[in-house]
């Protein structure tokens, strides 16, 4: 593994950049907790998912002790850590950056065609995707590749190049991770009831009902094609659509109405319908919804 010539120096530079940092042992792991942290009987730090009265010394916890502060980084209770740290990891949510992490060579080559370029880091077998924006954190969102920004640590392996752009949509639909995979035996819920998208409920609508039909059924048919594996990305990534198409109306657009055909569509091709909805959730919220 790469090592860190100066692990301390590292890290205090980058937390006076705003980066919060934590120390990483051999095997670029965080250091264990201590005995009063152990299985998280001090009820964990405050800014994990489940905030708790943790106010421990040392590096424990992992991300969660990740800080910016350099009275901390410097103190007797994270002396012992850096004395036998041999590289430094860093927040990347906490730092309001993600970081998209391709394992190898193939993954690589997927993100060149696929991603929009950014800044970015060599690392011992692939690269470090670097965007400005922050999202929740997933792994394998794909082959050879893991998503990092709110609840994890990535490893600083220098500043890298190239200039850093916003956090794309193709990266959050990624995030959003299909909770289970259709099963021949069937879809454990149940289909919601159809609402179908009409006038009446875009009031403030500037495009004609032909041309929101034409593209909902379109998307639909998108959705629903993905009989195998896919359909709730399919479904975000429609809902992200047609919902920008809405972004100049005076609104109200009745996207809710939209939506609701397509958590439809999703969940008759075996997406478990709280998945579905919090996908098309997402997308027209991603897209900035402007009425429902």
């Amino acid at each position: 593994m790469n090592e860190t010539p100066y692990p301390l120096h590292t890290a205090l530079s980058l937390a006076a950049s705003g980066v919060p940092v934590l120390p990483l042992r051999r095997g670029k792991v965080p250091f264990g907790n201590c005995t009063a942290c152990a299985d998280n009987a001090c009820g964990g730090r405050p800014n994990m998912k489940a905030p708790g009265p943790c106010r421990c010394p040392a590096p424990c916890h992992g991300w969660a002790a990740a800080t910016t502060d350099p009275a901390v980084i410097v103190s007797p209770g994270w002396a012992a850590a850096w004395r036998q740290a041999v590289c430094v990891a860093y927040h990347p949510g906490g730092a309001g950056l993600t970081v998209v992490d391709l394992d190898n060579a193939e993954a690589i080559t997927w993100a060149r065609g696929f991603l929009p370029t950014t800044r970015t880091v060599p690392t011992t077998r692939g690269e470090h995707w670097i965007y400005q924006g922050a999202t929740t954190s997933h792994n394998a969102v794909r082959p050879g590749a893991d998503i990092k920004s709110h609840m994890s640590y990535a490893r600083w392996l220098g500043p890298g190049t190239g200039r850093m752009k916003a956090l794309p949509d193709a990266v959050r639909a990624l995030a959003v991770k299909e909770d289970t995979t259709p099963s021949p035996g069937g879809v454990a819920s149940c289909l919601p009831a159809r609402a179908t998208w009409d006038r009446t409920v875009a009031t403030g609508c500037r495009h004609t009902e032909r041309y929101v039909r034409t593209g909902l059924e379109r998307g639909l048919a998108l959705v629903t094609a993905r009989t195998e594996s896919g359909a709730g990305s399919q479904a975000f990534g429609v809902a992200r659509f047609l919902a920008a198409q809405h972004t100049a109306c005076p609104g109200p657009c009745g996207l809710a109405a939209i939506g609701e055909e397509i958590v439809t569509a999703a969940v008759s091709v075996g997406v478990p319908e709280a998945y579905a909805r919090r996908a098309v959730t997402n997308g027209l919220e991603t897209a900035g919804e402007r009425a429902a």
